[in-house]
């Protein structure tokens, strides 16, 4: 299925790592050209390097989204080299675990700053060219945004915004054919989430504990499954006429019966 992206510039947030690694691969494989903003880290590095190697159509602009400045400074970037934006998929982000009792104000404010306020600033300076493309935006929330999870207010509160946002943008618009959808995963198997496993006593059980409870094939989400509906929604042409629309994509983990698990 041809998805209409073949030479389209498309902005991928931390996209050199986990889910955004599955997204900027499967807008390759599209034949889009992929901007990754990110930090410098060693998964990035080595994706680069893989890319640089292959030949691929992607480039890495260093960038600590936290810093609204510098997303600023990075969307004029990439209109300096490219000329044009047609896609901006807002992903990155991390549940810094940051609690109602065990957090701060400070820290509450800075988690809203991780993983909110450069979803919106990047929309922001990349408005008039999507306006120019007509492009499209997808925003990467979390099941954490319907479900709660205790103990990650600050991070909670980013994706519930990010679902907000995504129908707040959807009818803003709508007037310039920018259409703007939301992918949420739930249990997908990222580096951050393997981190977090070794910090448990027994990662193994506690891995099967987890699938456990993920009725479609006991199994995680893979971050390719994740990126093939993120590309869906940023085509031109086989989702041309979907906005404003949240695609939970976690093998039936948040929405079915518990009894199957």
């Amino acid at each position: 299925m041809n998805l209409g992206l073949k030479d389209k510039v498309i902005i991928v947030t931390g996209g050199g790592a986990g889910i955004g690694e599955g997204i900027s691969r499967a807008c390759l494989a599209e034949g889009a050209r992929v901007v990754v903003l990110s930090r410098r880290s060693e998964n990035v590095q080595h994706f680069m390097a893989e890319m640089e190697q292959a030949g691929s159509a992607c480039t890495l602009i260093e960038a600590h989204l936290e810093d609204a400045n510098r997303c600023r400074e990075a969307i004029a970037e990439v209109e300096q080299q490219f000329g044009e934006i047609y896609g901006l998929v807002n992903n990155a982000g991390v549940n810094d675990g940051v609690g109602l009792a065990s957090g701060s104000v400070e820290r509450f404010q800075e988690s809203l700053q991780k993983n909110l306020i450069h979803y919106y600033a990047l929309a922001h300076y990349a408005l008039p060219a999507l306006k120019r493309s007509q492009g499209a935006i997808v925003n990467i929330s979390s099941k954490v945004a319907l479900t709660g999870q205790g103990n990650t207010s600050g991070y909670a509160a980013s994706k519930g915004a990010q679902l907000a946002l995504t129908r707040e943008w959807a009818a803003e618009l709508l007037l310039f054919n920018i259409r703007v959808n939301a992918v949420l995963p739930a249990e997908v198997m990222t580096p951050l989430y393997e981190r977090w496993l070794k910090t448990l006593g027994d990662p193994d059980a506690k891995l099967r504990e987890i699938t456990s409870k993920i009725p479609l094939g006991k199994r995680m989400t893979l971050s390719s499954e994740i990126a093939a509906a993120t590309v869906f929604l940023l085509s031109p042409t086989q989702s041309a006429h979907t906005t404003g629309q949240h695609l939970i994509v976690d093998g039936g983990y948040v929405h079915l019966d518990r009894a199957l698990t």
